[in-house]
């Protein structure tokens, strides 16, 4: 089970290793690179080549201001891409969401909130589980405890203030 993560900027590692730490956490075999769309063009594209063919499930792509990243990497392959969007201009990210989310008809990348590395992992996952049930019972399990974290958080709340 394997996913890329790409960066544009090496700037951008902080908002990503959230996402690389969840994948690894669940068993995933992560290639992470750091390749501008603009400033290293011929070896994002070598990359691509590499994970076209190397068993890779779904890339995430990370990227702010253009963010043309995500739509490059998407023109380039077939497989999942899922953009991150990031803030760091002075629209604060906004630039980027709608770069991302605004690909013509046919070249999609699924799209996470601005800075949403984690959400980007989690759906990572659960496109590498409907290939893999042993992470489909991971994320399950994971949603299970969510629910119970939330339920508990309920009846503190409820406890103090009654």
């Amino acid at each position: 089970m394997k996913a890329a993560i790409i960066m544009g900027s090496t700037s951008d590692l902080a908002k990503v290793e959230p996402a690389i730490e969840i994948l690894k956490d669940k068993g995933i075999e992560v290639k992470v690179r750091c390749l501008s769309a603009h400033r290293a063009s011929k070896q994002l594209s070598e990359f691509i080549e590499e994970i076209n063919a190397d068993g890779t499930e779904v890339v995430i792509t990370a990227a702010g201001m253009a963010a043309a990243l995500p739509g490059v990497v998407a023109a380039q392959t077939v497989l999942p891409v899922i953009g991150v969007p990031l803030s760091g201009s002075v629209l604060d990210g906004q630039d980027a969401l709608y770069s991302i989310v605004q690909m013509p008809p046919g070249i999609p990348v699924a799209t996470v909130a601005i800075n949403g590395g984690k959400n980007a992992a989690w759906l990572a996952l659960e496109i590498i589980a409907v290939k893999h049930p042993e992470i489909k019972e991971k994320l399950i399990a994971e949603r299970k405890a969510m629910q119970e974290a939330a339920i508990k958080a309920n009846e503190e709340i409820t406890a103090k203030y009654e």
